[in-house]
């Protein structure tokens, strides 16, 4: 498997802002711009939020399409059900919330009136993760990944920058069902451009180092972190592959199998709590298909605390050199 050429150009964008510094952004102003550029191609496009429209940044689809946009109030499974109806009526709904209060409040809704009903709703989950930061536990939400992956019928996303989270929103509108789309508040790096693949279904290398002896498999703003971390053990003359895991599901079998028949060796990267995420969802295809040693970094069965996002990320382990320790330790278990 090799790299393709727009693969190679986001490639060197990496390196280049490396010298340069990273533009700053939150996966949610993607989304910003993503709903609205989704709704100017399509007259289909509605959007409800919870009375979150500027956090959640369906403000400007509001301004821009207000016979289109629904504000619902505080009640999230009312969001839902009323989109759920609009779902299988013609329209191509998007909802907007925390993540804690949809998907995690409405969870019974969205399975019963949409996932069962294949309605063609997508789903915004806005705030995620622990980065959300001095909200504390009660607002981090670390579990939806993997209540959202088991529900029939759903797709998951989970962008890693601003640029990809509106292609992931383009992407959805496009797709028929539902679709949740994982954003996160705080700023974050972006390291990929306009040529950049994004294709649902289809992870995509973003480092591929001399001789790879693990892979690291990551989604979400995480990601950054793990490029970080594969530029270091280049150094140490430890090559890996980062392979960017946008979406959780429909998963990308054949390219994760791949890389892990070729390094026997598996890390997974995400902001979630690592039962029943994205690194379960990796360790059910390899032990069916390719079983392999593997890590997880992630929450380890534990809720978070309010703190600076980064102060966060260090002290549960999901800094750069918590993947660098882990890659290091996988290959040792080979």
């Amino acid at each position: 498997m090799s790299l393709n050429l727009n693969a190679k150009l986001a490639l060197e964008a990496i390196s280049a802002s490396h010298e340069g510094g990273l533009e700053m952004k939150p996966t949610r102003d993607g989304f910003g711009l993503g709903l609205v550029e989704a709704a100017d191609h399509d007259q289909n496009v509605v959007a409800l939020c919870a009375d979150l429209t500027e956090s959640t940044r369906m403000e400007a689809f509001a301004k821009k399409y207000p016979q289109r946009f629904f504000q619902v109030g505080v009640a999230e499974q009312n969001l839902a059900t009323i989109a759920a109806g609009l779902g299988v009526s013609g329209k191509i709904p998007f909802i907007s919330s925390y993540a804690t209060f949809s998907p995690g409040r409405n969870w019974e809704q969205i399975r019963t009136t949409i996932s069962y009903n294949d309605s063609n709703v997508k789903i915004a989950g806005s705030h995620a993760g622990i980065s959300v930061g001095p909200d504390g536990a009660t607002h981090q939400a670390i579990e939806d990944i993997a209540t959202m992956r088991v529900m029939a019928n759903m797709k998951v996303f989970v962008p890693c920058d601003a640029i990809e989270a509106r292609k992931a929103t383009v992407a959805a509108a496009k797709i028929w069902g539902p679709v949740y789309l994982r954003f996160a508040r705080e700023k974050t790096p972006i390291f990929t451009t306009e040529k950049t693949p994004f294709i649902p279904g289809k992870a995509e290398v973003f480092w591929l180092g001399r001789v790879p002896k693990a892979v690291i498999v990551g989604c979400g703003p995480l990601l950054h972190n793990a490029i970080l971390a594969a530029q270091i053990l280049e150094k140490e003359k430890i090559g890996v592959v980062v392979l960017n895991c946008h979406t959780i599901k429909p998963l990308d079998e054949k390219a994760i199998v791949y890389w892990a028949k070729k390094t026997k060796a598996v890390v997974s990267v995400e902001e979630h709590q690592i039962l029943g995420g994205l690194g379960g969802a990796i360790a059910e295809l390899l032990a069916k298909h390719e079983p392999a040693p593997m890590e997880f970094i992630g929450m380890k069965d534990i809720f978070g605390e309010s703190g600076s996002p980064n102060e966060l990320i260090e002290k549960y382990g999901m800094g750069v050199k918590d993947i660098v320790r882990a890659v290091k330790k996988v290959i040792r278990r080979k």
